[in-house]
C-alpha cells in the first residue's frame, strides 16, 4: 500500500533587493521591523526571537556574536552564529553581557490578526506585491543563503532542521530561480 504524499507548499521568501527596500521603508511598529529583518539575517522563527533574552547572546572577539538557546520547536539546543548586522537590530549594547541576561531582547514584540495587516502594509509600502507573513523572514533567510552558496547541510543547521530533507524544499526554489534565469537570455535568430 502506497503512503499518501504531501503536497509540498510554497515557501514565499523576499529577494535581498526587497528585504533592502524594506530596511529602508518606515514603519510604525518598530520592534516588528527589527524582529523582522533579524529572522531575516538568522533565520529564527518568531517565537524564538520572541523569547531571545540577552542571557542567550554571547560576544568573543575570536568567535563573534552567537545565540545559545533551546530551539523553541524540538527542544534541542542551538548553537547560532549571527553576524554584527544582525545583532544591529537588536538595539543591545555593542557587548550582550552588559545587558540584563533575563531581559528580552524585543520587548513588546507581538503578534495578532492587526499586527499581521501593520506587516503587510509595510511590505506593500515597501513596493513589494507578495503575501508576505512574518514566517517568510524565516524562508528568506534560507532561500538567500543558498542563492549565496552557502551549502545545504549548513542552512539546516543554522535552521535547527532534524533532517536535511526538510531544508531541500529551498533547493527547489533555488533550482526554479535557475531556470528563470537560464531562459532570460535569448538570440533573435530570424
Amino acid at each position: 500500500m502506497e503512503s499518501i504524499k504531501t503536497e509540498e507548499t510554497r515557501r514565499e521568501f523576499v529577494t535581498i533587493e526587497e528585504l533592502n527596500a524594506l530596511a529602508k521603508t518606515p514603519f510604525k511598529n518598530e520592534v516588528m521591523k527589527r524582529a523582522a529583518l533579524f529572522s531575516a539575517l538568522t533565520g529564527l522563527a518568531f517565537k524564538e526571537i520572541q523569547n531571545l533574552t540577552w542571557g542567550d547572546i554571547s560576544f568573543t572577539k575570536d568567535s563573534g556574536y552567537n545565540i545559545i538557546s533551546k530551539r523553541q520547536k524540538t527542544h534541542r539546543d542551538n548553537y547560532l552564529p549571527i553576524s554584527s548586522q544582525a545583532y544591529s537590530f537588536t538595539n543591545g549594547k555593542t557587548d550582550p553581557n552588559d545587558m540584563d541576561k533575563i531581559e528580552k531582547v524585543f520587548q513588546g514584540l507581538k503578534y495578532s490578526a492587526y499586527v499581521n495587516k501593520e506587516l503587510q502594509r509595510w511590505v506593500k509600502d515597501a513596493g513589494i506585491d507578495k503575501d508576505i507573513t512574518f514566517h517568510c523572514f524565516r524562508h528568506t533567510f534560507a532561500t538567500l543563503q543558498l542563492f549565496n552558496g552557502t551549502d545545504i547541510y549548513t542552512v539546516s543547521k543554522m535552521l535547527g532542521h532534524k533532517n536535511l530533507s526538510t531544508t531541500q524544499i529551498y533547493a527547489k526554489v533555488v533550482d526554479q530561480s535557475k531556470r528563470i534565469a537560464a531562459d532570460k537570455i535569448k538570440l533573435e535568430l530570424d
